[in-house]
């Protein structure tokens, strides 16, 4: 078994062959994919696809970049999605200070929101940080959310272990693939892989050999066999603990 923890489906790059890449992820033993929405119109989209699709979930969320344009009113809207079926997460949240598309303040201010709302649908969160580790972590820390992932995990092993500390787990995407990406490598190899998930993070990041082109589920494999790599296992052995770990975070039930 194995399951992309983190792609995103519901965006414009697969508009055109979205049956086909579902498809090409089915027949690449791909079980499941958790899709993930980061505003209101996207997060829509995706409870559409976990409503279509049995191997899909979806997840409901502002994402930094689009904290700007939300207000009152869009945080009622999330939170009546939430009751949708299928819903196994609430992301992605989070601090992006690299591109700073919402100002950080605004970030900060939305943030700060939703992680009360998460909590308040109880429901685990899926965290984007990039380039705001340490105001991450502490908005998380004084939050006292103890469940979801650091997604697309770009932090050291010292952050990481913080992270676990708290009882999140730790997303690893295909960047770990790249010869240089020698930080996320560490990563892989020295946190535990009952603490590990795996995603595509899908069209973003493709591992090699397929760097640079559109990123997809069935690609999920390339970064399994790289953490087996790593970390000496056989790569069935990683795609099936990541799988299980993905499955009690986010409550899926196979039967």
């Amino acid at each position: 078994m194995i399951i992309d923890s983190h792609a995103h489906l519901e965006m414009k790059e697969f508009d055109s062959d979205r049956e086909e890449v579902i498809k090409r992820a089915r027949e690449a033993g791909v079980d499941f994919i958790v899709t993930v929405g980061t505003n209101l119109a996207l997060s829509r989209k995706a409870v559409a696809l976990a409503q279509k699709y049995h191997n899909i979930y979806a997840t409901i969320g502002i994402h930094p970049h689009d904290a700007a344009k939300a207000d009152k009113k869009t945080f009622d809207s999330v939170k009546e999605l939430a009751q949708s079926q299928k819903i196994v997460a609430y992301g992605e949240i989070g601090l992006d200070f690299f591109r700073n598309i919402s100002s950080q303040e605004k970030q900060i201010e939305v943030f700060g929101m939703q992680l009360k709302l998460a909590q308040e649908l109880s429901l685990p969160v899926i965290i984007h940080d990039r380039e705001a580790h340490e105001l991450t972590l502490k908005m998380v820390k004084a939050s006292n959310v103890r469940r979801g992932v650091f997604h697309c995990f770009s932090g050291d092993y010292a952050m990481a272990k913080q992270c676990i500390d708290l009882g999140f787990y730790i997303s690893i995407p295909g960047v770990v693939t790249f010869d240089k990406a020698k930080t996320i490598q560490d990563v892989a190899g020295r946190v535990p892989l009952s603490s590990l998930l795996l995603e595509t993070d899908a069209p973003y990041l493709a591992p090699v050999p397929y760097r640079g082109k559109r990123n997809e589920p069935s690609f999920i494999i390339h970064t399994a066999k790289k953490v087996a790599e790593i970390k000496k296992v056989p790569w069935e052995e990683v795609a099936q603990v990541t799988a299980c770990n993905t499955m009690n975070l986010f409550g899926i039930n196979t039967n």
